[in-house]
């Protein structure tokens, strides 16, 4: 197949990380051809550099990626199948090491714990759960209860399982291979976040697009 009739498939995907200045098609998507050639031109084309004291992160408009093609393969057909915009960051190959890291993800664990504990033990005593479990007591039994007895120690452990069954982990293990809620709603934030900036550079002009 030559070069001029070769037809070009791309997915792009929402957002691309970068570790190097200079962004090119292979970074920010997913290309196919059934040219070899025109493949490696293709993902070969360079799109952005991030210069030193610009921000880190740049919107690309895949109708600019389309352009630089077209360029280099004038007449070459180029199907877009992914996003119509990529949010591509630079990221510093060291951000993760170091003490630094650790002391935040301590940090995080901690917040993470007595905020949880908080959580139940106000939700607990804004609905009386001892009154609950006495009046509970006292109708099965007949007469009042004389402290902690099985209803809280049941409740106390059914909790515990009920936490786990929800999260989907027990320490580092997975109990099932569908995604926890946490990840749900990472997976959710993260795009409602890449949609907003999107959306803002291409409101303030930001965006790499075609001229």
């Amino acid at each position: 197949m030559s070069t001029n009739r070769a037809t070009i498939y791309m997915k792009a995907e929402q957002n691309a990380e970068v570790q190097s200045e200079d962004v090119f098609v292979k970074d920010i998507a997913g290309v196919a051809c059934s040219d070899p050639q025109t493949l490696a031109k293709v993902k070969a084309i360079k799109l952005h550099s991030f210069k030193a004291g610009q921000p880190k992160r740049q919107v690309i408009s895949l109708l600019k990626v389309i352009e630089e093609i077209g360029r280099v393969c004038p007449n070459a057909d180029v199907q877009s199948i992914g996003e119509t915009a990529v949010l591509v960051e630079r990221i510093d190959v060291n951000r993760y090491k170091g003490p630094l890291q650790t002391w935040k993800l301590i940090f995080v664990a901690l917040v993470s714990f007595f905020g949880t504990a908080f959580t139940i033990m106000a939700f607990h005593n804004d609905i009386g759960i001892n009154e609950v479990f006495g009046k509970i007591y006292e109708m099965v039994t007949g007469s009042p209860g004389d402290g902690y007895g099985i209803l809280e120690l049941a409740y106390s452990v059914g909790l515990a399982v009920g936490i786990i069954v929800f999260f989907n982990h027990i320490g580092g293990r997975r109990i099932t291979k569908d995604p926890t809620p946490i990840e749900v709603e990472m997976r959710v934030y993260e795009e409602d976040v890449n949609k907003a900036l999107i959306q803002t550079a291409d409101r303030e002009g930001r965006t790499i697009d075609v001229s």
